[in-house]
């Protein structure tokens, strides 16, 4: 009943503020980086996050962590409205993002203190260098799912997986709170069919906005955090949450790199994400999103064989750094990566065509 209640809230969502969008320009122009046609309404966020909200309020008790989760939300998704409206700057964005941060840790007393046995020496506990660790991992995981939304369809996608992957490990191993990622995946659903265009919603586009992707990214991690943090029963271990966030993480992650290498700031966008580099190569972004999906099912899947089968922890992270580097390679030489590829791979697939 919660599953179909919270898509009919996102979809009945979708429909009453789409207008409203559009009336006051909350919508996303066409620019040098962003090649869509016309203006689109930056809605899909704000309609996830209300049918989340409303379905929590009606069919989940209020414990305080839920109502910390839902202020701490609601706060980030006002953060993202307003820098779709007006683009804010970049130390604004993460003071604020810090602040919600701290904001989680101290009304639900929980954060990243046990990273697990890493290095096979046993389990390392952070103590207080867990609260900045906790707010460095809240601000790299909103950013990170920000920063994947470059194509239709893909931070929705990446969304559903990492929430998929977190819902397969709750209810495996015990998790409090396991309906929630289900919740959140049946919210994103309706904004997906609109987003592609599926369903009979063609002309009807939308886009998640800063305000859903920065949601997404929040709600994340403290489901990770809820899920290995607890002094009870962890649902899995943390280096689990890596691969469950794999792609996002590694896509940001490498960026970065690129960026402060060539001189640029860690922010400043470009268009050499990994959906950039397969679009280059001659993928359509159809193509695009469904080869980045796999990709990010299959790196889940890695995680929960893993956590499945008992693996060490430290045996996982090396797993991890090696694909990581890997990873980071072929982003680096984007463009060289892409020329190679589209002259000696899909050039001769097509003459065998």
């Amino acid at each position: 009943m919660v599953i179909f209640f919270a898509f009919l809230a996102s979809y009945f969502t979708i429909f009453m503020i789409k207008p409203v969008a559009e009336r006051f320009g909350l919508v996303d122009v066409p620019c040098s980086r962003k090649k869509h046609v016309g203006s689109i309404p930056l809605i899909g966020g704000v309609s996830i996050f209300i049918a989340v909200l409303t379905s929590i309020i009606v069919f989940l008790p209020l414990e305080k962590r839920l109502i910390v989760y839902l202020v701490c939300a609601a706060a980030i998704v006002l953060l993202g409205v307003v820098d779709d409206y007006r683009q804010l700057g970049v130390k604004i964005r993460l003071g604020v993002q810090a602040m919600v941060a701290l904001l989680m840790m101290w009304g639900s007393d929980a954060y990243i203190h046990n990273l697990g046995d890493l290095f096979g020496f046993g389990t390392i506990e952070l103590g207080v260098l867990g609260i900045p660790f906790t707010i460095v991992a809240v601000i790299a995981a909103i950013n990170a799912f920000n920063m994947i939304d470059g194509i239709d369809g893909l931070a929705g996608a990446m969304s559903i997986n990492t929430f998929a992957a977190i819902l397969v490990l709750m209810g495996i191993n015990g998790g409090q709170l396991t309906v929630l990622p289900l919740i959140i995946i049946a919210t994103i659903v309706p904004y997906l069919a609109f987003n592609l265009g599926v369903l009979g919603h063609r002309n009807k586009k939308i886009f998640m906005g800063d305000a859903g992707s920065m949601f997404i990214g929040l709600s994340v991690i403290w489901l990770l955090m809820i899920s290995t943090q607890s002094e009870i029963n962890n649902a899995f271990s943390p280096v689990t949450a890596l691969w469950i966030i794999a792609v996002p993480l590694m896509d940001m992650m490498a960026i970065i790199i690129r960026r402060v290498r060539k001189g640029h700031s860690p922010f400043k966008a470009d268009r050499d994400h990994l959906h950039h580099v397969f679009m280059r190569i001659g993928f359509s972004s159809r193509k695009a999103l469904i080869t980045i999906s796999i990709l990010a099912v299959f790196l889940a899947s890695i995680g929960i064989a893993g956590e499945l089968a008992d693996v060490p922890s430290w045996l996982m992270l090396v797993l991890f750094i090696t694909i990581f580097l890997a990873y980071s390679a072929c982003i680096q030489h984007a463009w060289k990566v892409a020329r190679f590829l589209r002259k000696y791979v899909f050039t001769k697939n097509r003459i065998k065509e």
